[in-house]
């Protein structure tokens, strides 16, 4: 356990907080959960960042990192559906935890055959990540008295990151193929 996986454990330790914060009934307290998983979202490259730096990579922290991602955003969308229970909002929510799923899926095959490097992270996954991110850091700190066009923005940033999500599972997918196809 070095200070990188900590960070990444912090990550992961702050998941049923934002919950809680997001359902109490303290005053403001979407604000609070919205402001806890926007640290819990900078803490991946804080994590990536200390790795690299103190020379801490590690096969538990190349493991961990993705899952603690795959955690936060899943269950971040899972509470936004349930506060947006629309089909406008919970097909690009569908496809966003699809693409999560299926893409851990095929970096473990890859893994498996040793072939991991093909499906690395790529430009189109961090741009994803990001919009991703700062759609439902927007859409967690709203409530009834939000101005409406703060909640449009956060669902025009959810279907972008949704688009995102596809293209960057055709790259993987598409790196992946000749792998795949000689099995």
């Amino acid at each position: 356990m070095n200070s990188a996986n900590l960070v990444t454990c912090s990550r992961v330790a702050m998941i049923p907080i934002v919950i809680m914060l997001h359902y109490s009934s303290l005053p403001y307290h979407q604000y609070y959960a919205a402001g806890l998983f926007a640290i819990a979202s900078l803490t991946d490259w804080l994590d990536g960042y200390l790795a690299r730096k103190l020379n801490q990579t590690s096969e538990f922290g190349a493991f961990l990192d993705p899952v603690a991602d795959k955690l936060l955003v899943v269950m971040a969308m899972v509470l936004l559906a349930a506060n947006h229970p629309s089909i406008w909002f919970v097909l690009p929510t569908a496809i966003i935890i699809a693409r999560e799923v299926f893409v851990s899926a095929l970096r473990e095959w890859m893994a498996n055959s040793n072939k991991r490097n093909l499906v690395k992270v790529g430009y189109i996954g961090k741009v994803k990540t990001t919009v991703q991110m700062i759609a439902i850091i927007i859409l967690l700190a709203t409530d009834a008295n939000t101005p409406q066009e703060i909640v449009w923005l956060g669902y025009v940033l959810i279907y972008v990151s949704a688009v995102f999500s596809l293209w960057s599972m055709v790259t993987y997918l598409r790196a992946a193929l000749p792998t795949l196809q000689a099995k």
